[in-house]
């Protein structure tokens, strides 16, 4: 690939998804201005209120346990009466932590109580591909608004480039969950990979309609944009299953 293909690929803002030696996911493409106003969007990210991020941070958690909830309920296990119970215990910020209580209940919920993250099976690599490629969907939806993946409203790490990547895609992890439990694949290769990615091309619902998820994905982080600026969390717009 040359470099005039990749700056045109970047021009038509086209995911460009580098992989490793074993075929992973290892690093992205993205293009330094992804808006006329990257400028001044920037500008107004670095300047997101405390309050504001907060609101928006603990909106996302309780979204995300709510999933994780009514995926164990989908499958009927028991443990979703634990998350929630973290629901109701959840406070601003989640200073005590629940989505951490509510992340290894729900693992060993699907996946067994010797389930381990860091484990080097085929689950945990069709799960680490799925979550990477929905990380660069959202990733994408942040450069094309205008503002920069560094800057999270949550994570702080120095060494991520996608923090507020990471704090969006918290949600939206559940899809990819249902998908490998589901289908608990013995190996993960090709095939694993392209059904995987092809999960962006569901429908869902979002604000009373179906959409692709793909799309879904635009409403949804653009939603949480505007509920950042007016420092208002109730406007967000989050992805279902069903109205």
């Amino acid at each position: 690939m040359t470099a005039s293909l990749l700056c045109e690929l970047v021009k038509r803002k086209i995911k460009v998804i580098f992989c490793d030696e074993k075929r992973n996911p290892c690093s992205e493409l993205l293009p330094y201005y992804g808006s006329h106003d990257t400028s001044e969007k920037i500008r107004t990210q670095m300047e997101w209120g405390e309050y504001g991020k907060g609101s928006v941070w603990t909106k996302i958690i309780r979204e995300k346990i709510k999933n994780q909830r009514d995926l164990l309920r989908q499958f009927q296990k028991k443990e979703s009466e634990l998350l929630d119970n973290y629901l109701e215990e959840l406070t601003y910020r989640d200073k005590t932590n629940r989505e951490g209580h509510a992340a290894k209940v729900y693992f060993n919920a699907l996946f067994g109580t010797k389930f381990t993250r860091s484990a080097e099976i085929a689950v945990n690599a069709a799960l680490n591909y799925g979550y990477a490629i929905f990380l660069s969907s959202v990733n994408r939806e942040i450069v094309s608004n205008g503002y920069i993946t560094q800057i999270g409203i949550f994570h702080d790490n120095m060494f991520n480039d996608f923090n507020l990547g990471s704090d969006l895609v918290e949600p939206l992890r559940m899809i990819v969950d249902e998908y490998v439990y589901t289908h608990q694949p013995e190996e993960f290769g090709h095939n694993e990979k392209m059904a995987l990615l092809d999960l962006l091309n569901q429908e869902v619902w979002i604000d009373g309609r179906r959409q692709v998820l793909n799309n879904a994905i635009k409403i949804y982080c653009k939603s949480v944009f505007e509920a950042l600026k007016q420092e208002d969390a109730q406007i967000i717009r989050f992805i279902g299953n069903e109205l």
